[in-house]
């Protein structure tokens, strides 16, 4: 069993060291004053330093967070939008498997107003609603 200490490199080093991340200067002075070299007298030939580097690296990725995603898209509401704009036929399929079809007239949070042709317009509630689809798609699938 030998003495030797593993060193891993980082991803900059790498590549040929194209981003270095400078120290702060208190780093520098940490060892009793003393600073230590490439050639200062240290006995692994500054590979001390190069550790030091890739911590000074890993700390500065772990300052820069990802700032988590919204909670809402708006997909939902641009996707009534383009169909109440377009007066659309819509499907929609209720929890219990009943369909209505008709066109969204308005909508907030937690209802959908839809507008029939032959039967009298409904006011839905979206707990109800397990799905929505364009009534033409349900056509083209009859045909094929």
């Amino acid at each position: 069993m030998s003495n030797r200490k593993l060193i891993r490199t980082t991803l900059a080093e790498v590549k040929g060291k194209e981003r270095i991340v400078p120290q702060p200067r208190e780093r520098e002075r940490s060892n009793n004053g003393s600073h230590r070299g490439p050639g200062g007298g240290d006995r692994d030939g500054g590979r001390d330093s190069g550790r030091e580097n890739a911590r000074a690296q890993q700390s500065a990725v772990q300052v820069r967070k990802r700032t988590p995603p919204p909670m809402e898209t708006n997909a939902e509401l641009f996707y009534y939008k383009k169909q109440i704009d377009a007066h659309t036929p819509m499907v929609i399929v209720l929890l219990d498997g009943e369909e209505i079809e008709g066109t969204i007239e308005w909508y907030d949070r937690g209802a959908v107003k839809v507008n029939r042709k032959s039967a009298p317009n409904l006011l839905l509630l979206k707990r109800n609603v397990k799905y929505m689809f364009k009534a033409e798609d349900r056509v083209a699938e009859a045909t094929d």
